[in-house]
């Protein structure tokens, strides 16, 4: 294993905004995976980019050092002058042998991600493994890397708690709104068209909601939103003249005064006396406190939001102790099939060793033999031959499994 290594730019060690200068589009990976492999002779190489995080998964004879980092730097841009090298090469994290196996384990566990307990890392993960292998970039070690990583991953997932409970503000905001039992055609108005707002637009789609209407400041913005929803798209200023109604108000802008006054309110509502529902997902508030005691409202806030998530990733992590031994025992199971993977590969070679042995027999050894018989008796022979050489070839194999399990027992 010392050949396989994991070098990482995270969010913790280099910040997300230098994490981006490592993520590359969809079409370039390809190219640049074959330009470093071949550059820094590299036997196999896998690409892991996520929001939060770029890793590059490898195996190398080369010494991992402070020279192999600024070279593979600058291989993978050019454009980096030594400055900028130096700074990234000190926020690099290096893991080498199995401690990268374990590591690799951990992030698909989602232990390393920004929210423990997120699931959306193993499809990252697995989509990420089969680019490289149908592309052909990586080859047996990381093959069984990753199906040991997938495996312990799914095992965690479904033998503990670790994502049990949702702490993504959007998903709680969809299940605090659910509880309000809305129909999928109530209308929807989202005031706002940021990256929150669009992720919340996105939930309620996929959810079975088809009635939307945006708000936004910036009107191409608010269309930008409003299309793939079906939706209308207004200003923001269009707030104060929209009489068509609601039933649910999501909300997240930047303004600094609530944008929701009672004034506006009584406006929207359009004299429906029944009772709405407002997610307001904004810091600072965007409606006004006087809302809530003036109006029937079923408010649920960020504040409220946030409280359930911290409760929630809360009891996510007492699950850790389970996920770390399902871990261990994960890395244990992997240096056996490691190991036997090793024997399998040097035994690949006496199939043919076994079939020259007995061309050599046939024809050098014993072909004066071989001439005295009789073709019934040469065919029991070729028989009796192919039958030795098929348990030649896999009585090596059981006897390698059988000493590498005493050994692991001892």
């Amino acid at each position: 294993m010392v050949r396989f290594n994991v070098i990482a730019f995270t969010h913790h060690s280099i910040g997300l905004e230098e994490v981006g200068k490592f993520h590359l589009e969809e079409d370039r990976v390809l190219a640049k995976m074959q330009h470093l492999k071949e550059q820094l002779n590299l036997e196999e190489v896998m690409y892991l980019s996520t929001c939060n995080r770029v890793e590059f998964i490898f195996t190398s004879t080369n010494e991992i050092d402070a020279t192999f980092e600024a070279l593979f730097l600058n291989e993978f841009n050019p454009d980096w002058d030594a400055k900028h090298i130096k700074k990234l090469a000190a926020g690099a994290q290096k893991w080498n042998g199995l401690n990268a196996v374990n590591h690799l384990i951990e992030v698909a566990c989602s232990l390393d991600s920004m929210v423990i307990g997120e699931r959306e890392i193993i499809s990252q993960i697995r989509k990420a493994f089969e680019f490289s292998r149908l592309n052909e970039l990586s080859g047996d070690t990381i093959r069984i890397v990753m199906r040991q990583v997938i495996e312990t991953a799914k095992k965690v997932y479904t033998q503990t708690d670790i994502a049990s409970r949702p702490v993504s503000v959007v998903s709680l905001a969809y299940h605090q709104m659910k509880l309000k039992k809305l129909k999928s055609n109530a209308r929807v108005l989202f005031i706002g068209a940021g990256i929150t707002n669009t992720n919340m637009a996105r939930f309620l789609k996929e959810h079975g909601f088809t009635n939307f209407t945006v708000f936004n400041r910036t009107l191409a913005n608010a269309q930008l939103l409003a299309k793939p929803l079906k939706g209308d798209a207004y200003k923001l200023s269009d707030l104060k003249t929209f009489s068509e109604g609601f039933d649910l108000i999501v909300t997240c802008t930047s303004a600094t005064e609530p944008i929701i006054t009672v004034d506006l309110y009584n406006q929207l509502i359009n004299k429906e006396s029944k009772r709405k529902v407002i997610i307001d997902l904004a810091v600072p508030a965007d409606l006004h406190p006087d809302v809530k005691n003036t109006f029937k409202v079923d408010h649920i806030s960020i504040e409220f939001l946030k409280s359930i998530s911290a409760n929630n990733l809360s009891e996510r992590k007492k699950e850790l102790i389970k996920v770390r031994q399902l871990i261990y025992e994960a890395v244990e199971e992997f240096k056996e099939i490691f190991k036997l993977r090793q024997v399998e590969i040097k035994m690949r070679t006496i199939p043919e060793r076994v079939k020259e042995i007995r061309a050599t027999a046939m024809t050098e050894v014993f072909n004066k033999d071989l001439e005295q018989l009789d073709d019934k008796s040469k065919k029991v022979l070729d028989k009796i031959l192919n039958y030795m050489e098929k348990k030649y070839v896999s009585v090596p194999m059981i006897v390698a499994k059988e000493i590498l399990s005493k050994n692991s027992e001892n």
